[in-house]
Parts: C-alpha cells; sequence; structure tokens
C-alpha cells in the first residue's frame, strides 16, 4: 500500500461498536482470518457479546466498510479481548493497534484493572504483534471445558 493510501486509511480510521447489521461481515472477516472453530457459533459469540453489559464488539470502519474487529469483555476483574482482526490487505496500518487500544480503554471505562488475551501456540506473528504493543507472556495455563 501507498503511503498516500496509508494516510487515506489513517484519516478515515473510524472505531465504533457493531451494528446488529454487521454481523454477518464481522463473521465473514473472522472465518476469512481463520478465528472461528466448528465448535464455537461466531454468530451466537457476537450476539451474546453485543447484549451483554459487560462486554463489545468494537469495530474499524474505513470508508464506511468494516475492515477489522475486536470482541472485549470482563467479568469484574480482569478483561478479555476476542476475535481481534484485520482485513488482511489493510494489516500492517496500525489499525488492530488501535482496536486494542480501543478495547484497553473500553475496559478502564469499566474500571477494570487488567486486560488478558489468548494466542494460540504457534502463532508467532500474533504473539509479536501483542509483544510489540507491550504485552507479557503470563506463565499460567489455560484450562476449559465445554458446557
Amino acid at each position: 500500500m501507498s503511503e498516500a493510501a496509508a494516510a487515506a486509511v489513517e484519516q478515515s480510521l473510524q472505531i465504533r461498536p457493531l451494528q446488529a447489521a454487521e454481523i454477518d461481515a464481522a463473521v465473514a472477516l473472522w472465518e476469512t482470518a481463520g478465528l472461528t472453530r466448528p465448535w464455537n457459533d461466531p454468530h451466537q459469540d457476537c450476539r451474546r457479546a453485543m447484549g451483554g453489559p459487560a462486554s463489545e464488539v468494537l469495530t474499524a470502519i474505513v470508508g464506511g466498510q468494516l475492515v477489522g474487529t475486536v470482541m472485549v469483555g470482563h467479568e469484574g476483574h480482569r478483561g478479555w479481548i476476542y476475535y481481534l482482526t484485520v482485513e488482511p490487505s489493510l494489516r500492517g496500518q496500525q489499525i488492530g493497534a488501535q482496536l486494542v487500544a480501543a478495547a484497553e480503554d473500553w475496559l478502564g471505562e469499566q474500571n477494570i484493572p487488567k486486560l488478558m488475551l489468548m494466542v494460540r501456540e504457534g502463532n508467532d506473528v500474533v504473539a509479536s504483534f501483542y509483544d510489540k504493543l507491550g504485552y507479557s507472556r503470563q506463565q499460567v495455563m489455560t484450562f476449559g471445558k465445554f458446557l
């Protein structure tokens, strides 16, 4: 992308909550990025986050188009982010970093003191992204159980 095109993206970037009519576009972006898994219904994940007082889905909009998302939520002490992605052709333009900053701000407004996230083992590109944003690797194991 040329410097002029990158500047145009930066000038027109808007970050705001996802609208119900944009759920399919958000899920399509998640699928393109490889974020969905067969055991999770991404449409339901999205609606659940949009409908709760302790969660939100934030979007990056450029030129009226949804080009990025981050899901943010908390349980009262720790905030979590999920489904962070940016349209592949626009990666490297700081849109992802701005979405993370918006999620951090949202959690700050909720008085949540810590933000956590999970990166799948072997996803070195994403791990490096978070390293550059000042996140540190935690010495924990994550356990889960489907209910």
